[in-house]
């Protein structure tokens, strides 16, 4: 018998929720969603949501907005008055229960955006548990440090009394309004054994997704299903501007192979709201890249992400602290999303974690250029080659197992891939082959 010590440990010991298996993922900005910019407004989009083939619907905070230094007009969502309230602006509580009620009407799940690193410097807290608060050299509240976030003041999660009580705040959502998990912002700043204990708490009441804005494979283990792929998405980006290539792409997917558990998520996104506000549009940032961009993460292992306005079109940088509603119109983003996220449903090879395959690199002769990758189980395979650059390539393939009878998921061709297989892409196309 082996001796114990040198059994593996198990690398993830959560479970994830049996519907998140190949889920996809909506971002709510509820304050740009619509002309009122309220959660009763929103609802009335989400069979439109639903028809995109998204699951779970991700809304920004929905608690009061601090008024002490506070940013713009209406301030950031994320400066907290109180964890147990609903921001008047976008409605009452009744009407978040009516929200998820719908959402799970249609098969829908809803996580909230939770902030527990810091809160608004005049949340409840402040005055009636100053102790609670983290300190600067003059023994004053402080920002959280070398950030510009002047609206906010850290906690210190060193005291047992305030670890308490957010976990009561976060326990809270999820009996009150049956909301299915959280997006937890900054979720590194905030120690892992916190975040562990209130996912057991949670599960106590209802089996939960959670994700944690950070890049760590630790938070994996008992705390989060799945962490932001924030270098995913800054290398996709240097190489639409023409500042990296393809092997860079290569750190990423390396990393995610050897150091993240098997069973991780990665939230895979062209745009979100912090890069729509601050860093550009998905247009600004990938130009004629932005669709291979969003192939890429969909076929590829991770969890996809819609910023809502990307199926309209949305080409302006959303105001962060003011009202700025979205222009929705019909559009072929909206189209395009709905294909390719049909496609990751019914294949299982492109579900998420474990439930789905891993990618296998198919090295060709431009490979600095266009990345080819094969995803396959017993029952379904898929053969993506992607040009990332703004000249035509023409590849031929070393040895994997791509060869065989493949259908051409955009033009419905069928056709045998062998040894000799020569392909010839133009600038940022793609090809998406599924097993014929």
């Amino acid at each position: 018998m082996t001796d114990p010590r040198y059994q593996p440990a198990p690398e993830v010991e959560l479970t994830h929720p049996e519907w998140s298996k190949n889920a996809t993922i909506y971002q709510i900005n509820t304050r740009q969603f619509s002309e009122e910019g309220t959660l009763r407004a929103a609802a009335e989009q989400l069979p439109r949501i639903k028809d995109l083939g998204v699951d779970i619907v991700w809304l920004m905070p929905v608690n009061p907005i601090g008024e002490v230094n506070r940013k713009g007009s209406l301030g950031s969502p994320y400066a907290v008055q109180d964890y147990f309230a609903v921001n008047p602006d976008l409605g009452t509580l009744q009407d978040l229960k009516d929200f998820v009620a719908q959402a799970h009407s249609l098969g829908l799940y809803v996580i909230l955006d939770w902030v527990a690193n810091h809160t608004a410097w005049d949340n409840v807290w402040v005055s009636e548990h100053p102790e609670w608060y983290a300190r600067d050299w003059k023994d004053e509240f402080t920002p959280t440090p070398w950030w510009d976030w002047d609206d906010i003041i850290d906690l210190d999660y060193s005291v047992p009394e305030l670890r308490a009580e957010m976990t009561r705040a976060l326990l809270y959502w999820v009996s009150e309004a049956d909301i299915d998990g959280y997006r937890c912002d900054v979720a590194g700043f905030v120690p892992n054994d916190f975040w562990e204990n209130a996912r057991r708490e949670m599960e106590a009441i209802k089996p939960v997704f959670l994700l944690a804005e950070w890049e760590a494979r630790d938070l994996h283990v008992r705390a989060f299903d799945m962490s932001y792929a924030w270098s995913w998405n800054d290398t996709m980006h240097h190489i639409a501007q023409g500042k990296a290539d393809v092997e860079h792409l290569y750190i990423y997917y390396a990393w995610n192979a050897k150091a993240y558990p098997r069973d991780a998520m990665r939230m895979m996104f062209v745009s979100n709201h912090d890069k729509n506000s601050w860093d550009g549009t998905e247009h600004e940032m990938f130009g004629d890249a932005l669709e291979a961009a969003i192939v890429l993460s969909v076929i590829g292992e991770g969890m996809p992400l819609i910023y809502n306005g990307q199926e309209a079109g949305n080409d302006k940088r959303l105001k962060f602290f003011e009202k700025d509603p979205i222009v929705w119109r019909e559009h072929p983003m909206a189209d395009f999303y709905r294909d390719l996220f049909g496609l990751k449903k019914s294949l299982s090879c492109l579900w998420n974690g474990a439930w789905g395959a891993r990618m296998v690199n198919i090295r060709n002769t431009a490979y600095k250029q266009v990345l080819s990758f094969v995803r396959q189980d017993d029952t379904s395979r898929v053969f993506c080659i992607l040009n990332l650059s703004p000249t035509e390539q023409t590849v031929t393939f070393g040895p994997g197992p791509h060869h065989g009878h493949w259908r051409d998921h955009g033009t419905g061709e069928t056709f045998d891939v062998a040894a000799d297989t020569t392909m010839t892409l133009g600038p940022w196309a793609y090809r998406i082959l599924v097993g014929a």
